[in-house]
């Protein structure tokens, strides 16, 4: 096919399906690279050119060996572009796209999408509100970071995706145990201030620097929460053109804009704090959404993220000119939980609004969608006590630490 274009799919979890159906569905040759732990996953086969498998997860890759491999298959391929699908994946595909000068997203600009120092110190060079922070290079800063921020705070792995790793403290004299215990590795850390608040996310889609679509939703139960505490995961889309969906987005924009994030799909977090009601930056990524976020966008807009994603990856390389479908205005909310079963029986929610059961292996998760927010929260709550008393399971922190 003289029109072909190729793409170079680098993922570390089982995710993105969608993503490389639609694109191979666009007439491209669709290439994955994945972990070899991951070879047995239900990957879409059919719709791949070919998979190559790396020792290793996360960060263990050897990214020589990478880069020799993606150098093999340029001997008699031309490669037009390289996409991380999760967070682990950005730096993989930044150092490739620097090496072998693919167009997209290079290393500097992708570190403010995956280390937490780099994401606070652009946003308050751009001016966009974040809590209060210091990295853990140097003992005068932290000494004046404590002595002058009132805790509590967090102790944050610059790099960990979702909210693993995070450690809450109330002193200065916990603050340097924990920092002395890490020894050398501190400076993979940052400290920040821990502000209670609700917790959102803003689910945007991006062609040339601007957000063509985005949907501002609330964590009913934050991922940190869950993360430390085991619990129900939940999230709904909150009102459209509410105070909070208009404040979200206008500082959801400052992001994309200010960090420099061209096209794509991302997945950014803010916080109203409960003391002054203002919205905060949290964290961002360039990816979409883990936790079948996705499929709760899709069932309020009608816009899958992972397909229009694809699409702008294939436009983009192609110079033609991307167009996104209709948008609906509906609800819809997830709830997700780790169940003692391997694969629980949902038959017993049946109300008509539920339009998807996650499938995930000892997970218990339904999504229900609704013209109605209320209808909404009020089965979300419904289906939460539900869950808790007949499915649930918690886990130690290692076990559910990503929700990817």
């Amino acid at each position: 096919m003289a029109d072909n274009r190729t793409f170079i799919c680098i993922s570390n979890y089982f995710k993105g399906s969608d993503f490389m159906i639609e694109l191979k569905q666009l007439g491209n040759t669709v290439f994955l690279v994945t972990s070899d732990k991951l070879r047995d996953k239900p990957w879409p086969f059919e719709h791949l050119d070919e998979v190559f498998y790396m020792d290793g997860q996360d960060t263990d890759w050897n990214m020589e060996h990478l880069l020799l491999g993606v150098q093999g298959l340029m001997k008699s391929n031309k490669i037009d572009g390289i996409v991380a699908l999760d967070d682990f994946d950005v730096e993989k595909a930044t150092y490739l796209r620097e090496h072998l000068r693919i167009q997209g997203m290079g290393q500097t600009t992708g570190r403010y999408f995956r280390d937490k120092l780099a994401m606070r110190m652009r946003a308050k060079s751009c001016g966009i509100s974040n809590p209060n922070f210091c990295s853990l290079f140097n003992d005068h800063d932290i000494n004046t970071f404590a002595d002058t921020v009132a805790p509590p705070w967090v102790l944050k792995p610059r790099s960990e995706a979702s909210a693993s790793g995070i450690i809450k403290i109330h002193d200065k004299e916990s603050l340097w145990m924990h920092i002395n215990e890490m020894g050398n590795n501190r400076f993979k850390y940052l400290v920040e201030q821990f502000r209670p608040g609700d917790v959102y996310h803003c689910d945007s889609l991006i062609v040339n620097g601007k957000i063509v679509f985005s949907m501002t939703s609330k964590y009913l139960a934050t991922p940190m929460e869950i993360s430390q505490g085991g619990g129900i995961f939940r999230s709904a889309n909150i009102v459209y053109g509410s105070e909070d969906d208009k404040a979200i987005k206008k500082c959801n924009e400052q992001v994309i804009k200010g960090f420099g994030l061209k096209h794509g799909a991302a997945h950014s977090e803010y916080i109203k704090c409960k003391d002054d009601g203002k919205i905060y930056f949290l964290e961002t990524s360039s990816r979409v959404g883990g936790a079948h976020l996705a499929e709760m966008v899709a069932a309020a807009s009608g816009i899958n993220l992972w397909k229009e994603w694809a699409k702008i990856e294939d436009a983009l390389v192609r110079e033609t000119a991307y167009k996104l479908p209709k948008v609906r205005k509906e609800y819809a909310g997830i709830v997700l939980t780790l169940s003692k079963f391997e694969k629980p029986d949902l038959s017993p929610f049946s109300d008509e609004e539920v339009c998807f059961q996650v499938p995930l292996e000892y997970h218990a998760g339904l999504i229900v969608n609704s013209d109605k927010p209320n209808r909404v929260l009020e089965l979300l709550d419904d289906y939460a006590d539900r869950l808790v008393h007949d499915y649930a399971a918690v886990a130690a922190q290692a076990e559910i630490k990503k929700l990817h």
